[in-house]
Parts: C-alpha cells; structure tokens; sequence
C-alpha cells in the first residue's frame, strides 16, 4: 500500500467543510520569484481572481499586479517579503488611491484586497523602503537566497478571516505546522499539495463572507477551535521521517473523527432513546 497517497485522502476526510459546496469560486495561488541587487524573493498572491503577471520597479520601489476577475467582489491576499519592501505602503487600484488592510510582523507584509469589479485591473503598490536590512550583491557574486523564500504552502484564508489577521496565534501555529513539520517530508508534502487543490476552490468566498457576517464568522470560530487545538500536539512531537508523519497523522485524523463526528453521533443517539 503505498501510505504517501493514504495520508492525503484521510486527511482530506477529516478537514473537508460540511459547507464547501456553497461555494463557486475558484482560490488561484500565484508565486512570482523577484530578483534585485543580487537577491531572490518571492511574492506570493492568493485569490478568487487570476493575476497573470507582476512587474517590479526597484527605483520607486513599487510592484504592479496585473489583475483579471470574472467576479464582481474580488478578494485576494498578498504576502511580500520585507527585503523586497518595507515601511509604510501606498496602494493605488485603476490608478485611484486604495485603502486596504495591512498586517506585518520581522519577515512578510500580508495584504488583504477586497474591491468589486470584474474584467482587468491594475494594483499598484508602493512602498517607503527597499532592500532594507540588506546589501546590493554584485552581479557577479548574485546567488540565491534561500531564507527570502516565504510562505510555499499558501495562505490561511479561513482561519485568517476568523483570527482577523495573519499574525494571529493560530494561524501562525497552522503556517508553523505546515512549514516546519509537514512540508518537511515526502508524505506531508504530497498532503499539502493535495488538500491545497481543494483548499482553495472554497476558502476565498468563505473568507469573504465571514468578513461579511459576524455570525457565521462565529459560528466558524466554534467549529475549527477544536481542529486547531488538535493539531497544536504535533508541536511536541518529532515528524522527522515518513512513519511518524503518517502515524502522527492518523492519530490527528482518528481524535478528530471522534469529536466532529463520532461524539455528536452518540449524543443524538441517546437523545433519540430519551
């Protein structure tokens, strides 16, 4: 049996939303590598629209995303390293000046887009301060820096929009998960890149609907505390080789089999009696 394909698709059992189905949007996650002065970063975008391209201008230290939406209300997320730009941005949408939501912390920028507007559209960001903390590399000595390379998993929509922000505890605690305990191994990878594929066909117009509804953002809240609690034990545990990260899996999958389903099954069977 081959236990790098079991992983996923139990998995997948377990975190699949009962309301996925609601929605028709599609989550599209763009990297875009950006080399200047000798260093590589990566730009990262996730979205319900499609962002084809990027262009990077290092003198007035701006990027420029190249948007297409077949969506009224677009909603889309991006993450840029701090190397690449810094300090206090400046945000311009079809060349009229935008207001969006900014969170960041020692390592990433996280920007939240939520304008209407379908077809193409032009975002323009500028920022303060470029390259800081860092040195211009000589061409000839360019090489490739590995610690610039942020987020390979995407970003957390849901639990985003439920926390209110990037830099909430929980979602760093999933990101940390993902990043250093998943992505580290053959059968964690293979998940990640299987339940990003339908991870993201939902999560943009749940997000944007919790930022709609206090309620069902709510309501959200209540359902994932217990997933998030869950996974917080692999925290303290070692996932170096493939039988840990299945069998630690597993263990995840089977306590959360019991609290989303096999426990409120038998409460609903002994009301029933009653």
């Amino acid at each position: 049996m081959n236990f790098k394909l079991l992983l996923p698709s139990l998995l997948v059992l377990v975190f699949t939303p009962a309301f996925g189905a609601i929605s028709d949007a599609t989550g599209l996650v763009n990297r875009f590598d950006i080399e200047t002065s000798g260093h590589a970063f990566e730009v990262t975008t996730t979205s319900n629209f499609d962002v084809p391209e990027i262009d990077f201008d290092a003198e007035q230290k701006k990027l420029t995303f190249q948007i297409v939406s077949s969506l009224e209300n677009n909603l889309g997320e991006i993450i840029i390293p701090k190397g690449l730009l810094s300090g206090n941005f400046t945000f311009y949408l079809n060349g009229e000046e935008h207001f969006p939501d900014v969170k960041s912390n020692e390592r990433i920028a996280f920007i939240t887009l939520n304008f209407t507007g379908s077809g193409n559209n032009q975002v323009d960001v500028f920022a303060t301060n470029h390259l800081e903390g860092l040195e211009e590399i000589p061409v000839e000595e360019i090489i490739i820096d590995d610690t610039d390379q942020q987020m390979p998993g995407g970003g957390c929509l849901i639990a985003t929009a439920t926390y209110d922000s990037e830099l909430a505890p929980q979602v760093q605690q999933l990101r940390e998960l993902r990043d250093n305990k998943l992505l580290q191994t053959e059968a964690g990878s293979a998940f990640v890149e299987s339940f990003n594929g339908f991870y993201y066909s939902f999560s943009p117009m749940i997000a944007d609907y919790e930022r709609e509804n206090p309620l069902f953002k709510e309501s959200i809240k209540l359902a994932i505390t217990p997933m998030i609690s869950s996974l917080s034990i692999l925290n303290y545990v070692d996932m170096d080789s493939e039988i840990e990260v299945i069998g630690y899996g597993s263990s995840i999958i089977l306590l959360n089999l019991g609290m989303y389903f096999a426990a409120p099954a038998l409460i609903a069977m002994r009301v029933y009696r009653f």
